[in-house]
Parts: structure tokens; sequence; C-alpha cells
């Protein structure tokens, strides 16, 4: 035997256990997705740490300058819906948010980082090591033992979860999660809108400029390589004579009023012959990222320098009071795609188009609520007329279910952010702000009960998550009949996510919208469906159409007799009607679906009374 080997091996052992700091959970990335998960894992009483490379936090939505929230305006769920709420108080109303076109909620960079930085100082169990970069990971007993590079330092941490969160899934590649990149083939995922054969082609990146209007000429020196005609049809001009087809062309105030912010600044985040950029980074090194990240940079300033020279904007310059950059530039680029993991399940395009015909019904298992269209941004990509045509393809709104969050095959490892197991399509509107929030809560409440129960993650039980979920304001299923503070929104969305009275989705223009039309009667022949879905083994008859209180009292009745061996009758559930906050107990009346839910909630209890696997599916 080596004893000089082995005692050297537990030399490093021991000076490894004594410098390492230990944590329940490690977060790696400061985005959308990280702060929300850092800050739900530590509010159940887990010690977080965020791992974060720049200075502030919010991602996308700060250090990224995409300060205009795309979706979600009706559904404001959870720490997104918290977040919202602090942006409405420090401007002082929702209408003082509502300063540009594109969105109904907009706001400076600097302010997103800095109430998020105030929400997560809030927490007693959250730490946060600012300009600090994953290097690498390592799975041992335990959990993970993490490297990371802080202040010139590299600093050894032990967790027993850890969350990717990066913008581009870095840590998941480094743990050996596979993962996809670009558009999947039609036949993959089943999507008709998906292209024929697969490819690895990404949206454009953007570098966004927030600009000011300083009243004296700053227009900016020539950018090298400056090509007036990439952005001849950005806006209305005689430069514009060719636009691309199906591609309006607006005048140059609605250009810029684009994105105006509070506080007479203006975010440029132009899709339209703008400031987008192709580039596919997500497989270079670091030094090569730089690279071609400063080619994107380069090409918001030539932008810069038309809209100054040729739209008539040359007081408008970048506002120097904004980002902590010498270069006044955001921290980051947007990156609307990155990898994206194998997880447990992949969603895509007709889980959400067609959500109760699935073979998988991941509706049971929603941890998010998204509204946007699907929305790919290609126009700058050389080759753009062979792709499919994704702007602004109508879906109806849809919940993101738990499996996409955990990979295949590889345990204590969450991933959040753009990585989560979605199909190509569907990322153009899951890696949308109000959603990559969600999902950074869920992915902390996954974390935070794998740690408090003892068990991987895949094994954490759904409609736990879900629990927590509802219990911190979140939607489980994007229902936009009651709003969270209603006294029955809980009851609704549980018996939702059973899917014994089913909503209905559907498209209105720009609007993404699912009802579980609440104060609709019961149809008796869709409640046979869902209670057979349900428990197949259960029988009933019932001989109207439409559900009275009377019948509904008397199946109520069944079902607890059935399910909890336990006896009530209509004259129990008439003599605690009042209790439970609804309109005057009539038998002979119809029953609304709002109604039954609140009864077959409080007296049956079906969310908890059957969990349901990964895919949505009963346990028996």
């Amino acid at each position: 035997m080596n004893y000089k080997l082995l005692f050297l091996s537990v030399l490093i052992f021991l000076f490894t256990s004594c410098v390492a700091q230990k944590v329940d959970v490690l977060i790696i990335g400061g985005g959308a997705s990280g702060t929300t998960a850092g800050i739900q894992s530590s509010r159940l009483g887990t010690k977080t740490l965020i791992a974060e490379e720049t200075t502030w936090l919010g991602g996308m939505l700060s250090s990224a300058g995409v300060s205009a929230i795309d979706g979600n305006n009706k559904l404001p769920s959870g720490l997104f819906g918290e977040f919202r709420d602090k942006l409405m108080e420090h401007y002082g109303s929702a209408s003082a948010l509502q300063t540009g076109w594109v969105s109904n909620t907009l706001f400076e960079p600097s302010i997103a980082s800095r109430i998020l930085k105030n929400m997560v100082a809030a927490e007693k169990n959250l730490t946060v090591w600012y300009e600090t970069s994953f290097v690498s990971a390592e799975k041992i007993s335990e959990g993970w033992k993490v490297n990371l590079l802080k202040g010139g330092t590299t600093e050894i941490i032990i967790a027993k979860v850890l969350i990717d969160a990066t913008e581009l899934g870095d840590v998941a590649k480094y743990c050996g999660v596979k993962y996809d990149i670009g558009m999947e083939a039609r036949a993959d995922c089943g999507e008709d809108i998906a292209p024929e054969k697969a490819n690895n082609i990404i949206q454009d990146l953007t570098y966004v400029m927030i600009l000011k209007n300083y009243g004296v000429n700053k227009t900016i020196p020539k950018p090298e390589n400056y090509n007036p005609s990439l952005f001849a049809c950005s806006a209305q001009s005689v430069n514009c004579k060719d636009s691309k087809p199906g591609q309006t062309v607006w005048s140059a105030d609605k250009l810029m009023n684009y994105g105006k912010l509070p506080n007479g600044k203006y975010m440029i985040n132009w899709p339209i012959e703008g400031n987008d950029y192709y580039t596919n980074i997500i497989e270079l090194t670091a030094h090569d990222r730089k690279i071609e990240l400063e080619k994107a940079k380069q090409f918001s300033l030539c932008f810069l320098y038309y809209m100054q020279t040729q739209l008539g904007f040359s007081t408008f310059g970048l506002a120097v009071d904004e980002f902590s950059t010498t270069d006044h530039f955001p921290m980051i680029p947007y990156h609307r795609e990155s990898r994206r993991i194998h997880g447990l399940v992949r969603f895509n395009v007709n889980h959400v188009s067609k959500p109760f015909e699935q073979t998988e019904p991941l509706y049971r298992t929603g941890i998010a609520v998204g509204d946007y269209p699907i929305d790919h941004h290609h126009k700058r990509y050389p080759k753009w007329e062979e792709l499919p045509d994704l702007h602004f393809y109508p879906v109806p709104s849809y919940s993101l279910p738990l499996g996409t969050l955990i990979p295949q095959n590889i345990q204590g490892l969450i991933v959040a952010e753009k990585s989560i197991s979605v199909s190509n399509l569907m990322n153009g509107s899951t890696r949308l702000q109000p959603v990559v929030m969600q999902l950074g809560q869920a992915a902390g409440t996954l974390a935070a009960l794998s740690v408090i129960q003892k068990t991987d993650v895949a094994k954490v039980a759904v409609r736990d998550v879900q629990k927590e979920i509802l219990d911190a304001g979140g939607y489980i299923l994007p229902y936009l009949d009651l709003k969270k503070d209603d006294v029955h929104f809980k009851a609704l969305q549980r018996i939702g996510a059973t899917g014994i009275l089913k909503g209905v989705g559907k498209n209105v223009g720009w609007s993404n919208q699912t009802w579980f039309n609440a104060d609709s009667v019961v149809l008796v022949s869709e409640l046979l469906q869902g209670l057979n879905e349900f428990d197949p083994e259960f029988k009933f008859e019932i001989k109207e159409n439409e559900l009275s209180i009377g019948s509904a009292s008397g199946l109520i009745a069944q079902l607890s007799g059935y399910f909890n061996k336990s006896m009530i009758n209509e004259e129990t559930i008439k003599r605690e009607w009042g209790k439970l906050q609804l309109l005057k107990f009539e038998s002979k009346r119809s029953i609304s679906r709002k109604e039954f839910s609140v009864l077959l909630d409080y007296y049956i209890n079906p969310f908890d009374l059957k969990q349901v696997d990964i895919q949505g599916r009963f346990v028996y």
C-alpha cells in the first residue's frame, strides 16, 4: 500500500472539509429565475446561496435591460406578482408603469435590481455572492461539491441541492445533462409548425440600449462596419423600399415609444430590422463568447447611429445613469434561447393547444402559468426565409409542468431559467420574464422540499410542490375567473388540477386565455367524464342535464362514503353552506361550477386524495 498517497488523500479531504462552506441549496445565477429560486427556498427555511457573476440581480429584467414585462398582466402569480406590486409601489401606481406600448409594465433596469436586492435582503436564510462565477461541480454523497471563483479566490461549497439558473445552461452541461440546441424536427414532438428537419439555429439575441434625450447633439462617431441598409425598414423613412413580408413598418416615433420607460428613458429592444443580432455562442469558450458578444454590441451601436442620423434622434444617447458599466451598455445581452435539457417530461405546443387531449395530462402537474404567444426572433439569421413563421403564433394560456425542471438521470440537480425541458417552439413563450420568475420560484420550492424531506428532487410529490406554490400566492392553472386573493381561488385551482372539471382555452387577438367558467352550470355529462378519469370504479347516475344543488349534495354524500368512509347528507351540506361563502342554498337551482368545486374541495379534497406522477397520471 502506498501510505504516502493515502496520507496525502486524507490531508486533502480534511483540508477540503475544513474550508468548504455548507449550504442546503446552491443556485448558480442570480437572474430572473435564480433570484426567485433563492427567495422561495430561503422562505421555506433552507440555507441558500446565490452565486451571481455581475453586481446586479434580475438577469434579463435588469442586467440585460429588458425592462418591459411580456405577458401575465392578468396572471400575477407568486413572486412575479410580488415583484410587480413593488414596482407599482415604487412608481406610485399601475398606470405609472404603462409608459410604452410594448407592455403594461415598464421600468428602469436599475430599479428592478434594487427591488430584487431588497427582497433578497429581507430573507435571513439567503446569501448572495456577487462577481462570482461557476468553475466546476462534482457529485458526492452529501450532494454536490462546487468550486466557485469569487474575487480571484476559489471557494468550495458543499450543497445538498444544486440549481442551474445560468443564462445558457452551463452548469447542466458540466454535470452531464443531455440537452438540445436549435429546432427539433417535426416528428420529434409532433408539432405541426416545426420544421421538417432538425437544425441548430437559435433565436437572435439583443444588446439592449437604454437611451435618454439630452436636448443637445449626442451623435456618436460612425461605427466600423456601419451599413445603413441593415436598418432601412426599422421605421418609416425614404430608406425603406423593400420591407420583409408580413412585417409592419412603424413610424420612427412608434419605434422610440415602443419601450418608453419612466423618468424619460427609452428601452431599445427593437425587433424590426433593429438591434436583434444572430450568433450562436452557446457551445463557444468564454473567450470566443466575448468576441461574438462584442460584435453584437457594436451592431447595436450601428443601430443607434442610424437612429441618430437617419431617423431624427440626434439628441438621444445612451443613458449614463442606468448601468454600472463604463460603456453604459447592460452587463449582459438578452439571450432568448439556451440549451434545453432532456427532462423528465418535454413540454411542447400540443400540450398547450390541447392540454386535455394528450396522453400525458401534464396540466395536472402545473407549477407556473404563461399567456404569451409563441414569439421567435429569427429575422437576423441569414436564411430566415427558410424557417417556420413563428411570429406570435397563437396558443391558449397554459400551465408549465414540474417535470421540465428535473433532468433525466442526474440526482440533486434542478434546471431553471431558459434551459428547461421544452421544445424549441415552446421556448418562444416560456422564455418570457413572468414565466421564468415563476419557474424559479418552483425550482426553489422543489429544492427546499427535497432538503426538508431528505429525498431526491425527482421523488418530491408533485402535490407537495403545488401546495407550497398556492400558499405563496402562485397559480398552478391559468384560470382568469378568480383573482388570487379570492376566497375560492385555491379551491378552483386544486379542482382544476384534478381534471374533474376542466377549463377552456382560447386565443382572442393578442390575448391568450383560459377560463374555468366558474359561473356556468355544471353539466352532468362533463362531470361524469371527469369523475370517471379520476376514479373509473366510482359510478353514479343523475337524471339531469344540469346538476342541481340538491343532486350535487347527494353526489357529495356518495363520494364521501366511497372515498372517506364517512356519511354526510344534504342536510349537513345545507347547514354548513353559509360558512363556505356561497350564494343561497336552493335545492332545485342549478349549481355553478365554482359552487360545486368548493363543495368537492371542502368535503372530498380530491387534490390530496390521489397523488399524480410527473406525467400527470393518477397514482393508484
